[in-house]
């Protein structure tokens, strides 16, 4: 990438693949953002350029590389497979392009200092931490092919509540099946793993809609 590709990126705005961070000095930010890419569908990280689309660039690069890196094999499970490039922008300055495929061995989780795990996905132009439900998912999908599952009172129900509603939460649709969470949790869950529901995961409450045909 050169500084005329870097200036026609950084014109699109921060999106659902696309980060901005002006410095490196928080590493556990920038290794939320890799792992939310790595569990949603890919994404570039660009840091030296600020949110108001201001391209600065970093004067160190080469120190902020070293120190993020070792960030992300320390804090990143399992390990996420990434590539780096620095874009030269003005004088001594670059830009450190981080490029983050979509990963197959999700989810991945950012480790912090007392060693509790979290998982983060992509929101729009926002990295949100990611629900019990999403993280099943992507376990599970990493495995399981061709999921069946058998139409009883509890699935009538929910096509009954999406018949009136465009989607449903987890809690919602408890309620109205008088069925206790977890096991409303664990039926969403199983319908998206089979295509017949669709996740979208949110800062609040994810929502699950039918999937498209």
């Amino acid at each position: 990438m050169d500084l005329r590709m870097l200036k026609e990126l950084v014109r699109q705005g921060e999106g659902q693949h696309l980060e901005f961070k002006l410095k490196a000095n928080h590493p556990d930010r920038i290794v939320r953002e890799i792992v939310a890419f790595a569990n949603s569908g890919g994404g570039k990280l660009l840091i030296g350029v600020g949110d108001d689309k201001t391209i600065k660039g970093l004067k160190y690069a080469d120190e902020d590389e070293f120190m993020l890196v070792r960030a992300i094999e320390k804090y990143c499970t399992p390990t996420i497979g990434y590539r780096i490039e620095k874009v030269p922008v003005s004088g001594d300055r670059e830009v450190l392009v981080f490029y983050v495929p979509r990963s197959p061995d999700k989810p991945h989780y950012v480790k912090d200092v007392l060693g509790k795990q979290r998982a983060y996905v992509r929101v729009a132009d926002k990295s949100v931490q990611a629900s019990w439900e999403m993280r099943e998912i992507m376990r599970r999908a990493r495995k399981e092919r061709d999921v069946r599952f058998s139409y009883g009172e509890k699935e009538r129900k929910l096509m009954q509540l999406l018949d009136e509603k465009s989607s449903v939460t987890v809690d919602s649709y408890a309620t109205t099946a008088g069925i206790p969470r977890n096991l409303a949790s664990r039926t969403l869950v199983m319908l998206v793993l089979a295509n017949v529901l669709e996740v979208h995961p949110d800062e609040v409450l994810d929502r699950f809609t039918m999937a498209m045909a």
